[in-house]
């Protein structure tokens, strides 16, 4: 008995700790984007790229890795995923070029992948059906204290110790993971048995999806570029023939014909397309176009994390009441409303009109992501759980990394070869302003999806067919 709750506590204590890590690094890195681009003399493109690169490697390998673990063990993936995440954070703090960093970043991101797969199905696999609730709770709990804390500690190390103690932080509280792993964890956890890994889909939606993304961040770069983006909607377009062929597929294609599913989890995708990129154009505004320092800058981008991080739970606990499209769509819209105040801003914009809207973005993205998560949920039967989970996450890490590629795609048509410096504010804010104004037309898109997806419950509390 003993060692179950042992067990139980050290499983809580690794998951929970994974993940507040992957958000806390993600929202600290921001901050620091003009200190490593004065450090390295890199160019807007180049900056954006260190982002960018890290979202890409966990969007693409998250499927491929989530499926692994399912079929091999989930402790091992975990495993894995911290140590490669956790060392990779050490020597992107080490790094002593851009290209260098950027290299790192990807490596870094697999490690993401391995463990966005399989820290929360650890859980579910551990504690009971009448405990989940509440540590998976807990576990909610850390993704949004890693999203606050990010820009404060982020802005805070910068400012004070210089832009590596990120990473260094990152890499000490990784070894604690490791550690705990290691040690503390014993036995394994897989639930799929008799079943047999897809490699040739997993090699069409890596490279596929790798293109994809290639593709579009650099579209405007070259006709090689396009190419590339071309190549990655093939392969994706065989991934999915594949799919549907394969008997066990890595992703069940077939829960997307209940439209409940598809258009929730396309929501999910626009709504992530349309907002992961606030924190870094703002970021970049507050302490290039408006001349904050670091730790001021993520003071002002706290309001956004904490609204979400304390009304998350409410929504999440309303839209068991209240059918869940008409509280996400309300998010949504909220969003575009947000998104589209920030495509009018200018550097005399008052610091007070930045924090009003961040908190305006914040209440959106509290109002959408639970009741959404809990209309994918509700949408299928049990055995489909994890399967469902996995596809969100997907549709999670696409969505951002899509939305840090078509910055990326601005800044390249705007910037160019330009530093990001006081010279090229006006440059800067163009860039901001159409990327704003695109993810406020994807946001004004996703609230008809996510009004069309329909009843997620019927009256009997059913799952809607």
């Amino acid at each position: 008995m003993d060692d179950t709750r042992d067990l139980k506590k050290y499983v809580l204590l690794a998951a929970t700790l994974a993940s507040f890590l992957t958000p806390f690094m993600g929202s600290a890195v921001n901050l620091a984007i003009p200190a490593i681009g004065r450090e390295f003399h890199l160019d807007a493109l180049m900056l954006n790229w260190i982002v960018t690169s890290y979202l890409l490697a966990s969007s693409v390998f998250l499927l491929p890795f989530g499926r692994a673990a399912d079929l091999y063990g989930r402790k091992k993936v975990f495993l894995a995923g911290i140590i490669t995440y956790t060392l990779f954070s050490l020597l992107s703090g080490l790094a002593t070029s851009g290209e260098m960093l950027i290299l790192f970043r990807i490596l870094h991101g697999i490690g993401g992948a391995m463990i966005f797969g399989t820290g929360v199905a650890m859980l579910t696999g551990v504690f009971p059906p009448q405990e989940r609730g509440k540590v998976l709770g807990i576990n909610v709990a850390a993704v949004y204290t890693g999203l606050s804390l990010g820009p404060v500690v982020g802005g805070f190390l910068t400012h004070q110790l210089g832009w590596r103690y990120i990473f260094y932080l990152n890499f000490l509280l990784g070894l604690i993971v490791v550690l705990v792993t290691v040690f503390k964890l014993k036995g394994e956890w897989r639930d799929v048995r008799g079943e047999k890994y897809d490699p040739a889909g997993a090699f069409l939606y890596t490279l596929g999806m790798a293109a994809f993304m290639y593709g579009i961040a650099s579209a405007n770069a070259s006709t090689y570029a396009r190419w590339v983006l071309a190549l990655g909607l093939v392969l994706l377009a065989l991934f999915i023939r594949q799919e549907l062929r394969y008997p066990y597929p890595l992703i069940n294609l077939n829960l997307f014909r209940n439209l409940v599913f598809a258009f929730s989890n396309l929501a999910a995708l626009i709504h992530y397309s349309a907002t992961f990129a606030v924190g870094f154009l703002l970021s970049l505004y507050l302490q290039v176009v408006r001349g904050l320092d670091a730790q001021t800058a993520g003071f002002i981008l706290l309001a956004q994390p904490i609204l979400m991080a304390l009304l998350s739970p409410l929504a999440g606990r309303l839209s068991d009441r209240v059918e869940p499209r008409l509280l996400a769509s309300l998010g949504m819209a909220l969003s575009f409303a947000g998104l589209f105040l920030f495509s009018l801003i200018n550097k005399t914009t008052p610091l007070w009109v930045i924090m009003g809207n961040l908190v305006l973005l914040g209440i959106g993205f509290a109002l959408f992501s639970s009741p959404n998560t809990n209309a994918v949920m509700s949408a299928v039967e049990k055995r489909y759980y994890g399967v469902a989970s996995a596809t969100l996450g997907t549709m999670r890490l696409v969505g951002q990394a899509l939305s840090m590629a078509l910055v990326t795609l601005f800044f390249g048509f705007y910037l160019k070869g330009r530093a990001i410096t006081l010279a090229a504010s006006p440059l800067l804010l163009k860039s901001m302003h159409i990327s704003f104004l695109l993810f406020a037309v994807l946001c004004a898109g996703g609230v008809y999806f996510s009004l069309a997806r329909g009843e997620v419950r019927e009256k009997e509390g059913r799952p809607a067919k």
